[in-house]
């Protein structure tokens, strides 16, 4: 199946720079979101409510993949509709369930349907692999990433560079784990450790979606995984009053406008990347790392933030891979499968590679 024009809902920053990526690697590139475009976008674009599934279909018509850079709960019914038209999907969800639902159309897809192919999930998840496939034997693979400011200020060390929906669902929502052999579900906002980047101390958390689908990949072969979120000292605990004591887990969409009020974006960000795995190497035990500090890049003339520069880079070069016969064309794609070291060849991954 040929992929040539592609069509992206949601043109925040993630959505409008993965589209302007896309454009720039040779594809046919139509934006659409729900707001009137801003002006000196460098591809076409269109209004359109997701929601109403009548003009969704209409919108979609006539293209050969669709990416998804909408809030995750609106993931599921554009997936359906682009498996209705046997199109390509991709997306950047963190949500469980909603890729469970994705799973479930790729089995009949005439398409490849490609959730997570952002960050985390999606990235680290290429660079766990990668790890893992260095062993004889992997004992077990830790997986961070932290997207912070580079100047934090305030007891809470934090901005919302990226969705409150999003961060949000992966600050209460339970975490799949792989624990001694075996696939289990822990709480968010626990199993705290220490982290040292560069001289600068973090704490890591669990938090819901990170994995994607390793968990199933590897049970039975990697006894021990995780993945936590990276912050600076002490927001772990202010997030555990503020939505367990104040009860505002029960106020979700509250919540994210509290905090977003509260810190709102940066320009100046970083982007943490830790994954760690161990494992025996002809019989001796060794530790391998990825280590990276990700800051903001020019692209396009244009400032662009780490957190919206790596998340579209990552999404950009997967669709590269699959137009170019790199990746499976049909089916379901789990982000484990994708080869680092062709990821990071595509004109988008190679971002990775010399930041």
């Amino acid at each position: 199946m040929i992929m040539k024009k592609v069509a992206v809902l949601g043109l925040g920053k993630v959505g409008a720079l993965a589209a302007e990526l896309l454009m720039e690697s040779g594809f046919e590139v139509m934006g659409f979101d729900a707001a009137p475009a801003k002006a000196g976008l460098p591809f076409g674009t269109g209004q359109l409510d997701v929601s109403d599934k009548v003009e969704l279909e209409k919108a979609l018509t006539g293209f050969d993949a669709v990416l998804s850079c909408l809030p995750y709960f609106l993931n599921t019914d554009v997936a359906k509709v682009a498996h209705s038209l046997g199109l390509h999907y991709f997306d950047l969800t963190e949500d469980v369930p909603t890729t469970k639902a994705i799973m479930e159309m790729a089995k009949t897809s005439k398409g490849l349907m490609a959730p997570q192919c952002g960050l985390a999930p999606g990235f680290v998840g290429i660079v766990g692999a990668n790890l893992i496939e260095q062993f004889d034997d992997c004992r077990s693979c830790r997986m961070r990433v932290g997207a912070l400011p580079q100047h934090p200020s305030g007891l809470m060390g934090y901005s919302f560079n990226w969705s409150p929906e999003g961060v949000v669902n992966e600050y209460l929502n339970d975490c799949e784990v792989l624990e001694n052999g075996e696939i289990k579900w822990v709480s968010p906002m626990e199993w705290v450790e220490r982290i040292v980047i560069g001289g600068i101390e973090l704490e890591a958390f669990t938090t819901s979606g990170g994995l994607g689908t390793m968990c199933e990949t590897y049970k039975g072969r990697v006894p021990d995984m995780d993945y936590k979120t990276m912050r600076y000292p002490g927001h772990v605990k202010l997030m555990n009053f503020f939505f367990h004591e104040l009860l505002m887990r029960e106020r979700r969409k509250e919540a994210g406008e509290i905090l977003v009020n509260a810190k709102p974006p940066v320009s100046d960000d970083i982007v943490y990347i830790h994954v760690a795995a161990e494992g025996r190497v002809d019989g001796r035990l060794q530790r391998r790392e990825f280590v990276r500090g990700l800051k903001p890049i020019v692209i396009g003339g244009k400032h662009r933030t780490a957190i919206a520069w790596t998340t579209a880079s990552s999404v950009a070069a997967v669709i590269e891979m699959v137009r170019d016969g790199a990746l499976p064309g049909k089916g379901f794609l789990k982000q484990e499968d994708i080869p680092l070291d062709a990821f990071l060849k595509t004109e988008n991954g190679a971002r990775y590679a010399s930041n």
